[in-house]
């Protein structure tokens, strides 16, 4: 798409790419390319491809928010400090929004907000060479809402000693501790991108969206609801169309 002027939006026949394109910058989140990333995520749900794949330019994924525009918003008021934080909030809540997964693709490293934006994917792949570290307390900033994504993916204490030490954590570290999903050879990320395109392409896309958005209905809900919400997308995705041929198929095969 020609309109955006700091990503790179190239959907394919089984996913689509979007590349956060600052290298200079080192792809540092500014007001601008959190809005395209935003249309960007909300257009791939009319792409045929399977999956959305977000990327960095340049040597790395993200180095968070960006420090310059930053510190121009920080000198003004309360309400527009409050609008370009619901703007980084808005980026995040559509991403898992989204009706099909959207995974991260992380070389180099994934700084401050650039560490929640991979862990705010559905699924993180990272070459073995890649970093992530939450920096914010460094400069005296807070974590504040990529701490909503990073305590749903980790228990208490981890999620506490991650965010307030600001500690490098390699590829391996990151997925043991489980905010990354698979780690691979750095010149081997295309190809496991290319088998998870492939792995969603067996399966059903509607089934797949359907589990992606009970599963983040969830959070918070007491096992009653939990239990509640699930029995009502039970009976919908019973009439869903790939529902229905899958059980014919199924079947006709027994």
């Amino acid at each position: 798409m020609s309109d955006f002027k700091q990503i790179l939006y190239k959907p394919t026949e089984s996913r689509v790419e979007i590349t956060l394109n600052r290298p200079e910058k080192r792809n540092a989140l500014g007001a601008e390319i959190i809005d395209e990333l935003t249309r960007a995520l909300a257009n791939s749900e009319n792409e045929s491809g399977r999956i959305v794949v977000l990327r960095g330019a340049g040597k790395d994924f993200c180095a968070g928010a960006d420090l310059s525009e930053l510190e121009r918003v920080s000198n003004s008021g309360v309400l527009d400090n409050l609008a370009d934080a619901e703007r980084f909030a808005g980026m995040l809540r559509r991403i898992r929004a989204v009706n099909k997964p959207v995974v991260a693709a992380v070389h180099g490293r994934a700084l401050a907000g650039g560490a929640g934006l991979a862990t705010a994917c559905d699924m993180v792949v990272a070459t073995n060479s890649a970093q992530f570290c939450y920096t914010e307390v460094r400069i005296g900033f807070v974590p504040a809402m990529v701490l909503a994504v990073l305590r749903r993916n980790l228990p208490e204490k981890l999620a506490f000693e991650v965010l307030t030490t600001a500690r490098v954590w390699t590829a391996q570290e990151a997925l043991s501790l489980g905010f990354v999903n698979r780690v691979v050879e750095d010149d081997q990320l295309d190809q496991e991108i290319e088998r998870i395109a492939s792995e969603y392409s067996g399966v059903s896309a509607s089934g797949v969206a359907l589990t992606k958005r009970l599963l983040y209905q969830i959070d918070g809900l007491t096992f009653e609801a939990a239990l509640r919400a699930g029995v009502d997308m039970n009976a919908i995705a019973r009439m869903t169309p790939d529902c229905r041929e899958g059980v014919k198929r199924f079947l006709s095969r027994t």
